[in-house]
């Protein structure tokens, strides 16, 4: 029974991060023009992954990208910056 505890709590450490992960982006309404796999206003969170560094994903939160993925311009997330890593994590995870 002890040696099932750690492995119990490893699973369901692994098998939250997915939700964690949703929670943070649907936290700050990037969910409204960001899809997994699907084209909104702005360009899926596997497109994001597979162009942007962490270091660019910071850069728009902070100040708004325009160009980069098409017409449509995302305005600087001022309230997003504080969880930056957070956000960050949930989309290299899609990679």
């Amino acid at each position: 029974m002890k040696k099932l505890l750690p492995l119990a709590l490893v699973s369901a450490c692994l098998l939250a991060a997915p939700a964690l992960a949703e929670d943070v982006l649907a936290k700050h309404k990037c969910n409204t023009c960001h899809d997994v796999a699907k084209k909104k206003m702005g360009p899926t969170w596997k497109e994001i992954a597979a162009r942007a560094t962490p270091a660019d994903i910071k850069l728009a939160l902070e100040k708004g990208v325009k160009g980069k993925y098409g017409k449509a311009a995302m305005p600087p997330q001022p309230k997003a910056v504080a969880d930056t890593d957070a956000i960050v994590k949930a989309i290299q995870a899609l990679k």
